[in-house]
C-alpha cells in the first residue's frame, strides 16, 4: 500500500488531528484532552497515519454525548508505542464489537444516517494499522463509551536502546 515509510512525530501528528477537528468538537459540544510524551516516533506513512488517527477522534467526537469528552493518550514502551483513544460516547454493544471493523458494517443505522457515516472508517482504520505492522484493539460499554487503542512499531531514538 506504501512505498515509503518515514519517522514520524506522533504529537505532530496529533497536532495536526487536533487542529482538524476543532470545529466538529465545538459543534458536538466535546472536550478533547491530549496527554502524550515528547520525542515519540513511529515509521510509517505520513498521511496514512493523519488519516488513521483522524477517522478515529472524529468517530470519538461523534458517537458522544453533548459536553462529553475524547482523551487521547501515547506511551512508548520499548518497541511499541502505544495510541490509546477514549470517549465518554454511546459504546458499541457487545455483540457487534467483533465486526465493527468490516468494510460496510454498522452498529446503529439510523445515527450513522444522521452523521453520514458509509461503514467504511473503521475497516480503513484497519488496514492503515495493519499496512503499518501493527494492532488495534477496543472495548466498550453502552451508555459508558469506547477506547481504541493502537500498538505501533516505535521509531524513537531511544526504542533503540537496550
Amino acid at each position: 500500500i506504501f512505498k515509503d515509510f518515514v519517522s514520524c512525530s506522533v504529537e505532530f501528528l496529533f497536532d495536526r488531528v487536533l487542529e482538524s477537528v476543532q470545529v466538529i468538537a465545538k459543534v458536538h459540544k466535546v472536550d478533547i484532552y491530549f496527554k502524550g510524551i515528547e520525542g515519540v516516533y513511529v515509521k510509517g506513512d505520513e498521511m496514512g497515519l493523519f488519516r488513521l488517527f483522524l477517522n478515529l477522534v472524529e468517530n470519538a467526537i461523534k458517537y458522544n454525548k453533548e459536553g462529553g469528552r475524547v482523551d487521547v493518550n501515547v506511551q512508548s514502551s520499548g518497541d511499541m508505542v502505544e495510541i490509546s483513544i477514549k470517549d465518554t460516547g454511546i459504546g458499541i454493544p457487545e455483540k457487534d464489537i467483533g465486526r465493527i471493523f468490516e468494510r460496510f458494517y454498522r452498529v446503529d443505522r439510523a445515527r450513522s444516517r444522521q452523521t453520514g457515516g458509509t461503514g467504511l472508517g473503521l475497516s480503513i482504520v484497519k488496514h492503515l494499522v495493519q499496512a503499518h505492522h501493527g494492532i488495534i484493539s477496543v472495548t466498550s460499554v453502552v451508555n459508558e463509551g469506547s477506547c481504541f487503542t493502537v500498538f505501533l512499531p516505535s521509531d524513537s531514538p531511544f526504542s533503540h536502546q537496550r
